[in-house]
């Protein structure tokens, strides 16, 4: 494992006394790949101001004024990240749900040979579309 460098050591980060993070899954699993960039800020704004459990209570008002998003951007980001599982939302109650891993990929087997006969890359490949789907 490489050891990263620490290039400013006087500015290490800590978790602050107000509990504020980002879980790496979210660039990891793909998640931010698939949403807007109004989603991303809606997100991210609602991991900064929860608290332990993920609830926030900001009006969407106050949501919106901070980040300059009409009332219809906020509800298309929020209903946007309700679809993708990523918050769950009931007014004012906004809660950042936890990431789920992801769901573990079958693993294609190949056919088993009979009695030392060999598989075609077609039975193979059949094989493992059959699984996929």
């Amino acid at each position: 494992m490489k050891t990263k460098p620490i290039l400013c050591p006087e500015r290490l980060r800590h978790v602050p006394r107000q509990f504020s993070w980002i879980d790496q899954r979210l660039v990891r699993d793909g998640h931010i790949q698939k949403r807007s960039p109004e989603a991303l800020a809606l997100y991210l704004f609602l991991c900064t101001v929860a608290d332990a459990q993920g609830a926030s209570y900001y009006s969407d008002t106050t949501a919106g004024k901070i980040l300059s998003f009409s009332s219809v951007q906020l509800r298309g980001a929020r209903t946007e990240l309700v679809t993708a599982g990523l918050i769950a939302y009931r007014s004012p109650f906004y809660q950042v749900l936890s990431l789920e891993p992801k769901p573990a990929v079958a693993i294609a087997r190949a056919p088993e040979p009979r009695s030392g006969e060999v598989c075609s890359v077609g039975e193979i490949l059949r094989a493992m579309m059959e699984v996929a789907q």
